[in-house]
């Protein structure tokens, strides 16, 4: 399943623990839209939490080690 470019801004956000609200504030979104964002992901990527999103997100290369900005 192809993950979209939005898609993985929010997952490296979630994954350098920013909060809903922040996402949404950093990328002039809804937190509605970041939530359907986190669903979506969930559901692509086969998931149940969002610690197993960022397992799978580091292991397919996904989210980047560099320092966050």
């Amino acid at each position: 399943m192809k993950i979209s470019d939005r898609e993985k801004e929010v997952l490296y956000l979630i994954a350098y623990e920013h909060t809903t609200n922040e996402i949404a504030a950093k990328l002039y979104l809804s937190t509605h839209t970041v939530i359907s964002h986190r669903k979506n992901l969930l559901w692509k990527m086969d998931v149940r939490n969002v610690a197993g999103l960022v397992r799978k997100g580091f292991e397919r290369g996904l989210i980047d080690l560099k320092l966050q900005s």
